[in-house]
């Protein structure tokens, strides 16, 4: 039986009230960290939520990463100029502190990656997120479409039934992507290395996707936080990405949130 989610007032005290020498800060990107855009391609990343993550890494000493459906590349060129640990791609790869990129899952086939593709038209208001390992296809722009994507994506699947795949759904959001990858997987494997071994794990994240994490923290003896969702076992709930920015900042300059 699932409790009643927290009150934000609770989540922001208990974030901005953690030891940064004592923890390691993983955050989910979409949703969490930055508002939702239009698209994957339409989304602002702020100078002041940069200035809290580089201050944050400092105050962990290293031990903060961003954990997203976005491949690393991708949360580069958002993130620029900084180059932090990453999980990327629900998983499919990891990046520590020495700059090396793993990669935990093969790609799909070109033909099948296009034939997915094909389906996001300039006019269809579908946008087809090509990551090489999976693929994605946002209908933010075009709710309607669902159904019709979600055939698609049938149709494909069952003319490649050699290769192994699995659909992911998130909002507004499908991917086929390769089986027995996810983020709580990488989760677990980031906290076996420095500086991230030995500290206590804490997680926001805001959606489905980000369930595999939910779920492993427990073992490890972390925190999760969401955005707006309950799911088991979650210490807090923020109201919004707004939010989780400004606690952020609190717990990068040293304070604590004040009672409303």
């Amino acid at each position: 039986m699932l409790t009643q989610p927290i009150a934000n007032d609770t989540a922001m005290d208990i974030f901005t009230g953690l030891d940064p020498k004592a923890v390691a800060l993983l955050f989910d990107v979409d949703g969490t960290l930055i508002d939702i855009g239009p698209s994957p391609f339409e989304v602002e990343v702020t100078d002041e939520l940069k200035a809290s993550l580089v201050r944050l890494y400092e105050l962990t000493e290293g031990a903060l990463a961003l954990v997203s459906g976005r491949p690393i590349v991708d949360l580069d060129m958002l993130f620029a100029p900084l180059k932090l640990p990453m999980i990327g791609g629900h998983g499919a790869e990891m990046r520590l502190q020495d700059g090396a990129v793993f990669h935990s899952a093969g790609n799909l086939p070109d033909r099948m990656r296009g034939i997915l593709a094909d389906l996001a038209t300039p006019e269809s208001g579908i946008v087809a997120e090509n990551k090489g390992y999976s693929v994605a296809l946002h209908y933010r722009k075009a709710p309607k479409e669902a159904e019709r994507i979600r055939k698609h994506i049938a149709a494909v699947r069952a003319a490649y039934p050699e290769e192994a795949t699995e659909l992911l759904l998130g909002k507004a959001m499908f991917e086929v992507k390769r089986p027995g990858v996810d983020k709580g997987y990488s989760v677990r494997e980031l906290m076996k290395h420095p500086p991230f071994a030995g500290r206590v794990p804490v997680f926001i994240g805001d959606d489905v996707t980000d369930e595999s994490v939910f779920k492993v923290l427990p073992d490890l003896g972390g925190k999760s936080f969401s955005v707006r969702r309950h799911f088991p076992g979650l210490v807090g709930i923020f109201d919004s990405a707004d939010q989780v920015r400004s606690a952020l900042k609190l717990l990068a300059s040293g304070r604590q949130a004040q009672p409303a």
